[in-house]
């Protein structure tokens, strides 16, 4: 198990997509890793995008910024846009990021990026969210996934499978 040892929060809100969430979560797990599920509100049940799945954040962002952890995870669908309003949210991404810690970002998750401020570089997601890439200082790369310094990018759900595959050598290299 590669991630034996390694510590990961994945941030979840209202509306993530389902298997942006699920499965990379399951491979996270699958790998080893210890996973921690990060909400704006503590013990609330998220309803997934399509409405069929169903997760609770274990903490607030707010009690684990002090946590040291090896990578940041985020989701998209429809988190990104919610969450990033959070300022404890924005604060765990950026010091993580600061920290040299992984920050994995696929389809939607950008928009979080882009409110803590750590667009400067190659980037992908959902096309919906190009020009806000652009915008805040990114360059578009149309690939399925990639890495960039500590920023772990996914574009869209059939991209998982090339998703995960990053997040676990960028983890594992860590």
């Amino acid at each position: 198990m590669k991630l034996t040892g390694k510590k990961i929060a994945i941030l979840i809100g209202p509306g993530y997509e389902d298997l942006e969430f699920w499965v990379v979560y399951m491979r996270m797990i699958e790998e080893g890793a210890e996973v921690d599920i990060v909400g704006v509100e503590k013990g609330k049940e998220y309803k997934s995008k399509h409405g069929c799945l169903t997760k609770a954040a274990d903490y607030t962002a707010a009690e684990v910024l002090e946590k040291d952890y090896d990578g940041i995870l985020i989701p998209g669908g429809w988190t990104p846009d919610k969450i990033r309003r959070d300022k404890d949210i924005i604060k765990l991404v950026k010091s993580n990021y600061q920290a040299d810690k992984i920050i994995g970002l696929i389809c939607h998750a950008g928009l979080v990026a882009i409110s803590a401020g750590i667009v400067a570089g190659p980037a992908t997601g959902s096309l919906g969210i190009k020009d806000d890439l652009i915008n805040a200082g990114g360059s578009w790369v149309d690939k399925p996934a990639f890495r960039d310094g500590n920023l772990v990018w996914g574009r869209v759900v059939k991209d998982i499978p090339d998703y995960c595959r990053e997040l676990v050598a960028a983890l594992e290299e860590g």
